[in-house]
């Protein structure tokens, strides 16, 4: 299973990439809105984590952008604030605030892979 993670702060995406590799997820990078839906499109993975505050483009759009043009793919959104109020958030099939335990993360993952 490949899985496209979205976020321009370089700690993260190493400690998702290390942390998901390790699970067996093949694991697929970008750090820009239009980096993300390039490789969206030639990639075509089975998941995406996407952060909300991206360069170039805010991960709303980018939600919204990915789920136009394949709507079944699941989409986590992962921030460090607190957007669940935000009603366009609910597109994506899942919410995480992120922190360096991934277990949520984790789990989330699983679980929509598996569906």
């Amino acid at each position: 299973m490949k899985v496209l993670i979205v976020d321009d702060d370089e700690h993260i995406l190493r400690l998702y990439k290390e942390e998901l590799e390790e699970e067996g997820y093949e694991i697929v990078i970008a750090k820009t809105g239009a980096q993300a839906l390039e490789v969206f499109q030639r990639e075509n993975p089975d998941l995406v984590t996407l952060d909300i505050l991206i360069p170039d483009m805010d991960g709303i759009t980018l939600l919204r952008k990915m789920k136009e043009m394949r709507p079944r793919v699941p989409i986590i959104m992962s921030t460090a604030y607190d957007y669940r109020d935000d009603f366009a958030v609910w597109a994506s099939e899942a919410y995480i605030v992120k922190s360096a335990d991934l277990t949520e993360l984790k789990g989330k993952i699983k679980e929509l892979l598996s569906k």
